[in-house]
C-alpha cells in the first residue's frame, strides 16, 4: 500500500520562479508525479498568477490518487482556486480563505482597454467554474462574493462549502465528563494541601456533599 506523501504550496504561485518562495507549475508537477498514491497538500499562499494556478489545479484534479488539501495559513486569490482541487479540503481554525476578482495591467487605447476587460471577464468565469464545482453555490452568488473581495474564516469557509472540515488536534480532545472529574480531583487535592499547611484535618466528604461544601467547611475551621 503506497505511503501518503506530503507536498507544500508555501509562497507565491508564478509562471517562472524569481524568488525563493515562488511555486511554478513545473516545480509542482515534478514533485506531484514523483510518486503515486494518496497525497496531502499543505497550503499557505497569498495567490499569484491565475494561469499558473489553473495549471496546478488541473494537475491535482487529474491526479489518480486521493488529494487532501490542508490550509494552515491563508489560501487567497489564485491559491484558493488550487485548494478547490482537493478530494477533501480541511482548514485550520486560525486560517483564512479569500476570493476576489482577477486583475491585470493594460496599456494602450480604448480598444486595448476593452480587450483587457473582456479578458478579465473570461478569467473570472473560469475561476467561478472551480468554485462552483466545489461549493455548489450559484454563479451569481460567487460572482458577488468575488466583487466584494470576500475573506472567510474557517467556520465560514466550511459553511459555504469552500472547505469540508476544520482541522482538529485529536491529542488534546477530551470529553466533558472526564474534564469535570479531573477538575474535581484537583480541587480536592488543593484542599488537602491547604489543610496540611494549616494543620487542620479535613473532614471526609460525606455522601451527597459537594466540593464547594467541603471547601466552605474547611474555610470555617481556618477562620
Amino acid at each position: 500500500m503506497p505511503v501518503e506523501r506530503v507536498l507544500e504550496l508555501y509562497g507565491t504561485i508564478a509562471e517562472e520562479s524569481w524568488f525563493d518562495d515562488d511555486i511554478t507549475p513545473a516545480m509542482f508537477k515534478d514533485e506531484l508525479f514523483s510518486g503515486e498514491g494518496p497525497i496531502t497538500v499543505w497550503i499557505n499562499s497569498p495567490g499569484g498568477d491565475c494561469i499558473a494556478a489553473s495549471q496546478i489545479y488541473t494537475m491535482l484534479m487529474d491526479y489518480k490518487g486521493d488529494v487532501t488539501v490542508k490550509i494552515d495559513g491563508v489560501a487567497a486569490s489564485a491559491a484558493s482556486v488550487v485548494a478547490m482541487a482537493g478530494t477533501k479540503v480541511l482548514i485550520a481554525p486560525t486560517a483564512l480563505m479569500m476570493i476576489h476578482n482577477p486583475a491585470t495591467m493594460a496599456f494602450g487605447d480604448h480598444a486595448d482597454m476593452e480587450k483587457a476587460i473582456d479578458m478579465l471577464s473570461e478569467v473570472k468565469e473560469s475561476i467561478i467554474n472551480a468554485y462552483e464545482l466545489k461549493t455548489g453555490l450559484s454563479r451569481v452568488q460567487l460572482s458577488h462574493m468575488m466583487d466584494d473581495t470576500t475573506w472567510m474564516n474557517a467556520q465560514k469557509a466550511v459553511e459555504l462549502g469552500f472547505a469540508d472540515g476544520i482541522l482538529t488536534d485529536e491529542k488534546h480532545s477530551t470529553d466533558s465528563e472526564g474534564y469535570a472529574f479531573s477538575a474535581s480531583a484537583v480541587e480536592r487535592a488543593l484542599i488537602n494541601k491547604i489543610s496540611v499547611k494549616a494543620k487542620v484535618e479535613p473532614e471526609p466528604k460525606p455522601a451527597g456533599r459537594s466540593v464547594q461544601d467541603l471547601k466552605a467547611a474547611l474555610y470555617k475551621k481556618l477562620l
